[in-house]
């Protein structure tokens, strides 16, 4: 026989009214009534009628997800994880990789298959805060995912870039590292989560007495593994001198080891490391690489909760800005210095 909403209503102890708005997502709820409906709703094993239930409200039970590309791990885990924290909700995530630049973002926004899903969760790169208006005007509930400010035009979900870039910079001088570089901001241009961790990294040199140097921020346009190894080619070859390295995320981390690596350095003997969003394969790299966790979860649900509660309450709700936690997550490729070595200098 199969499990229905009576079944849950009792177990949980509330009534199917209660249930329902649950299951529904019903913005106005105690978390502490949610999660009792959604314990029972897992001891069952129910599953709702998503077709009757769509038909009833008018609604898809699908949402989007906008983001640049599956092919970037960062935002393959991100997918897999606001899939997830959909489903558990009930919902379906209808995915649109849509690659870079300003003009795909607009396309996206403006595309042809709004009418499909019942929300939008879009991670920006490219939009600013003059973009404000734009994005407020677009006539489906929209919850952003990024750095830059909307001066509070839309509801945007953003994770710790500065304490989290300052947590991962304390660590490396923590560990008796004296000479951190920074890998890699933006030259000339504002990318708001490099502007952000560059922040943290400054807070954290000057918290620590040292003054900040110029000269330890290296820059670079490519945050992938190939920007990474390109960078850190290139200080080898100019002989720059440090013993850490604040990765501005996990992949230049990966990238930059690898040269390292070919080039005689021992990690972190030599050059500790540390990254920024906590991929899985950061587990299973050699040495495994120390990273900021990002809380991925956290932001997958707190996005589609704030989703559901815009499609429930309409335009006229406050829009919220929610910043989710981070870890530090220490692995072997930040470990103590040798005795009595000094910086590593890349000329060597």
């Amino acid at each position: 026989m199969s499990v229905t909403i009576r079944d849950v209503a009792r177990v949980s102890g509330y009534s199917i009214k209660t249930v329902s708005n649950v299951i529904n997502g019903h913005p106005q709820l105690r978390p502490e009534t949610r999660q009792r409906v959604q314990d029972a709703i897992d001891q069952l094993g129910y599953r709702p009628n998503l077709s009757a239930r769509n038909l009833r409200s008018g609604r898809s039970g699908v949402i989007g997800l906008i983001i640049p590309d599956l092919t970037t791990a960062y935002f393959a885990e991100l997918a897999d994880a606001v899939m997830r924290a959909a489903a558990a909700r009930g919902l379906a995530v209808l995915i649109e990789p849509i690659g870079s630049g300003r003009e795909n973002e607009l396309a996206a926004l403006r595309g042809q298959h709004r009418h499909m899903v019942d929300g939008v969760i879009y991670s920006s790169l490219t939009l600013g805060a003059p973009d404000a208006e734009l994005l407020k005007s677009v006539d489906t509930p929209l919850v952003v995912l990024g750095d830059t400010s909307f001066n509070g035009q839309v509801d945007r979900i953003t994770m710790a870039n500065v304490a989290g870039a300052r947590a991962g910079t304390e660590h490396l001088l923590a560990s008796g590292r004296r000479r951190v570089l920074a890998l890699a901001a933006h030259e000339g241009d504002i990318v708001a989560s490099a502007e952000l961790r560059l922040a943290g990294y400054r807070q954290a040199i000057e918290a620590a007495g040292a003054r900040f140097d110029p000269e330890l921020v290296y820059y670079a346009d490519s945050w992938h593994r190939r920007g990474g190894a390109a960078a850190m080619r290139k200080l080898l070859e100019d002989g720059l001198s440090f013993d850490a390295i604040f990765a501005f995320n996990d992949t230049l981390a990966l990238g930059a080891m690898h040269v390292l690596q070919g080039a005689g350095f021992r990690i972190p003997k030599d050059v500790a490391i540390v990254g920024f969003d906590d991929l899985d394969e950061t587990r299973y790299s050699l040495p495994a690489l120390s990273t900021i966790n990002p809380h991925r979860d956290e932001i997958a649900k707190a996005a589609v909760d704030t989703l559901l509660r815009r499609i429930e309450g309409g335009i006229e709700l406050e829009t919220h800005e929610i910043e989710t936690g981070f870890s530090l997550e220490i692995r072997d490729s930040s470990g103590p210095s040798a005795e009595g070595t000094g910086a590593a200098n890349t000329a060597a």
